[in-house]
């Protein structure tokens, strides 16, 4: 698959719309309380005969400072002692947990996140790895993929070589900028010292793929002074990068309101930041995997594009497309089956839930064979920016033409722009189109057509 990208401002601009980052389809907004734990459990049980392989998600929601562009389910907290009680949540919730799966099942996957993963103790996290393995099987280190979310500000080398121990071969390291000014503005005061560290350690100690987060349009921000940035991280070579957009939206988050808007860049500065990172990661060799990712031609993101197995889920983009997510811990949410869950959103919630032996599932959605069909197509465009045509025909048996109508007209719209390229056999999306793949893939998105007034995404770039 040809792995370019080309930046057009005026068909960006034009295009520049809100709509959803596709982590899953239909997105989270369409959850319903009406699906509860017997529905779960049925999932569960319909599950196990497909003998898929298994993925874990542990949310871990602390954070000892909160970062004011953060829009993620967190508690920012001193308090270490808030930990154990949760942990010992978290215990039971695995043990639930483990009662509905076949324990034939291999866990493929695994990931930690949050919040700050690292806010627990040594201790704290090899008791949850051992607690993990007592009741799920975990694959070898050779073929599991077990990652973490890294504040550098929380690890240390031997934090780094405790992770190592217990498992995990990949790892996230969140950056967002190195200048001091920005860093001032968002209350996340890190030194490059700091992040070299964890880094140096991760390598060190055998992590097989490190990725680099670093978040474009904060307070104070030029395209001079993010190059400075992103030049330092290109040094140090790492596998993979996430280019973020920072969405401002203050009225759902609230640490946001801590930001001064009158700092923030100017739309057109957010795009000049965004096309001269773009040009320099290009000309530095990596592949530009989709939405925010790039990866290095040798990592297994790009392998998997290439091969077409890539995948997309709630962690982001993925080589383990056939895995059942269980997601673990307050907020977390799972993909089961023909389904996806959600857990409690407070941890009073969950807490209850698990106190009383309840598993502290409280929304879902069980998809249709719509759902099923047009999660498919955007998957297919979303990982690997074209579509078979012929090929989702025979797997699920529609007229593509006449099932999609309303989605290739608007197609055809966007490939008069030159965003992509439709005929009878395929949809294939244009290096001027895959910066705007988020507007492609919401042709096929049957609940945004029923929706009025503001949506409630972030902006596609």
């Amino acid at each position: 698959m040809e792995q370019g990208i080309s930046f057009d401002l005026e068909l960006i601009r034009r295009y520049d719309q809100s709509g959803p980052r596709y982590t899953s389809y239909p997105t989270a907004v369409e959850f319903s309380e009406s699906f509860d734990t017997q529905a779960y459990r049925a999932a569960c049980a319909r599950s196990n005969e497909s003998g898929r392989p298994l993925s874990l998600y542990f949310h871990i929601p602390f954070c000892d400072t909160v970062c004011f562009y953060c829009a993620c389910n967190k508690i920012a907290t001193k308090d270490r002692s808030l930990a154990p009680p949760y942990l010992a949540r978290l215990h039971q919730e695995l043990a639930l947990q483990s009662e509905l799966f076949d324990t034939t099942r291999v866990v493929e996957q695994l990931h930690w996140g949050g919040g700050t993963p690292t806010f627990l103790s040594h201790d704290q996290m090899t008791e949850l790895m051992d607690v993990t393995r007592g009741h799920f099987e975990l694959a070898s280190d050779e073929s599991g993929e077990f990652s973490i979310e890294i504040d550098p500000r929380e690890a240390d080398a031997a934090s780094i070589a405790l992770l190592r121990r217990l498992g995990f071969n990949r790892m996230s390291l969140g950056v967002q900028d190195f200048d001091p000014k920005v860093q001032a503005a968002v209350n996340r005061i890190q030194t490059e010292a700091e992040t070299m560290t964890v880094l140096e350690a991760a390598r060190a100690e055998g992590f097989r793929s490190i990725s680099i987060d670093l978040i474009y349009g904060l307070p104070f921000q030029s395209p001079e002074s993010f190059a400075r940035t992103l030049e330092r991280i290109i040094a140090v070579d790492p596998e993979r990068l996430s280019i973020f957009n920072y969405a401002h939206l203050p009225d759902r988050f609230k640490p946001q309101r801590r930001i001064n808007e009158a700092e923030l860049p100017a739309p057109e500065v957010k795009l000049d930041i965004l096309q001269a990172t773009i040009e320099r990661l290009t000309q530095a060799g990596y592949v530009y995997i989709g939405m925010d990712h790039f990866a290095r031609p040798d990592d297994e993101l790009a392998r998997a594009q290439q091969a077409g197995t890539l995948y997309r889920n709630f962690q982001g983009y993925s080589t383990h497309a056939d895995c059942d997510l269980i997601g673990l811990g307050v907020t977390s949410i799972g993909k089961i089956d023909n389904t996806y869950s959600q857990n409690r959103r407070g941890l009073e919630e969950y807490y209850a839930d698990l106190d009383a032996g309840r598993l502290p599932v409280f929304r879902g959605i069980e998809l249709t064979q719509d759902d099923l069909i047009r999660r498919d197509m955007i998957t297919q465009l979303i990982c690997h920016f074209e579509l078979d045509i012929p090929a989702a025909e025979r797997k699920w048996a529609i007229d593509f033409q006449d099932y999609f109508a309303d989605a290739m007209t608007k197609l055809r719209a966007m490939a008069a722009d030159g965003l992509l390229e439709v005929d009878a056999r395929q949809i294939r999306i244009l290096p001027r189109g895959r910066l705007l793949v988020r507007n492609i893939c919401m042709a096929f998105d049957a609940y945004l057509a029923t929706k009025t007034g503001p949506i409630g995404f972030s902006k596609v770039i």
